[in-house]
């Protein structure tokens, strides 16, 4: 197939019913007096019961994105300069705080990285999963409790009724992760963030974390933004994978593709980067250099200093590149192979 620009395409294609719709999001960060974007023009649409990765490196501007789409930039030294972010087709960049605060746990809700920092350590954990009930449903806080218990007990938090009166650090890892999840479900929201809620878990706990987010994304009807740097999480949980390099998508694809066929030379070393279970004797690759800092963007290809395939053309801003209708790449080496293939 014969790739075409970006411009002539038109933007990407969105799911027929977005509840998610993130158009061209520009956040930046002041630094020694200057803006420089964190998030850069970055666009993408999630449907109702749809999964879509957020994929990178630490740095990338993953939980930049997250925080962007929650109004959680830090204000002054950050804010978002362009674009707009639809909540089942409102948008959300220009809403004053006070609106912003009714929507935030009701509509999209956030399940942060680590719970134990984000979970209030001298409430118990019912209260501070009814607290939500209270603010956005104002419940009583009987009836607040009585639902608060339920979703307790919809996340498999084991004897929940006794539990509900403990601290977060009686808590296991594992189980402050599930009360971080029943917190982000209390109000049912159109739109939950997941920012690698998985992280620090052992493998056996992560699985059932997993199977749990996408059983109750089926039950809610929820879109979910699932944010992860674990190639092997987004193959169990995500429906469509969007590649995130220094502030840009580098690729987005169904996940099937992604596996199948990576097209892009980061997605290709993220691959590489995994260990083989069936390779005892394999060596293990690295990505060499490391993300580069907001000040000190390339003036082209963001990833072309690390990248092994640079050449000519590099050096100019790369735009998506479609391969097929829902598959693109931001590389004008690897959109030319697939061209003259």
């Amino acid at each position: 197939m014969t790739a075409t620009s970006e411009a002539a395409a038109g933007p990407t294609p969105a799911p027929a019913v977005a509840a998610l719709d993130v158009h061209h999001l520009r956040t930046e960060f002041r630094i020694e007096g200057a803006w420089h974007a964190a998030v850069d023009d970055i666009s993408f649409a999630i449907a109702r019961r749809e999964t879509l990765a957020l994929v990178g490196e630490s740095g990338c501007g993953k939980s930049i994105t997250a925080l962007s789409i929650m109004g959680l930039v830090p204000r002054p030294q950050g804010r978002i300069a362009a674009g707009r972010i639809l909540l089942d087709g409102t948008d959300l960049v220009p809403l004053a705080e006070p609106a912003l605060e009714k929507l935030r746990g009701a509509r999209v809700a956030m399940i942060f990285q680590e719970p134990m920092t984000s979970l209030n350590p001298v409430m118990t954990v019912g209260a501070q999963v009814a607290e939500a009930l209270v603010v956005h449903q104002g419940l009583s806080r009987r009836a607040a409790d009585a639902k608060a218990l339920a979703v307790l007990e919809e996340v498999k938090i084991p004897s929940a009724a006794r539990r509900f009166h403990e601290y977060p650090h009686q808590f296991s890892g594992g189980m402050r992760q599930r009360v971080m999840i029943a917190m982000a479900l209390a109000c049912e929201p159109a739109v939950l963030l997941a920012d690698e809620p998985t992280t620090a878990l052992d493998v056996t706990i992560q699985a059932q974390v997993l199977g749990l987010l996408a059983d109750l994304r089926e039950r809610h009807g929820m879109a979910m933004l699932f944010i992860t740097h674990n190639l092997g999480v987004v193959a169990q949980i995500a429906d469509r994978v969007a590649v995130m390099y220094a502030g840009q998508i580098v690729e987005q694809a169904p996940v099937h593709a992604i596996f199948a066929n990576p097209a892009h030379p980061y997605t290709r070393a993220l691959f590489a980067a995994i260990p083989r279970l069936d390779m005892p004797e394999q060596d293990l690759a690295a990505i060499p250099g490391r993300v580069p800092p907001l000040n000190a963007m390339p003036t082209g290809c963001r990833f072309a200093p690390r990248c092994p395939l640079a050449q000519s053309g590099c050096e100019t801003p790369q735009s998506l590149v479609e391969l097929s209708p829902v598959h693109r790449v931001r590389c004008h080496v690897a959109s030319g192979a697939r061209a003259a293939a």
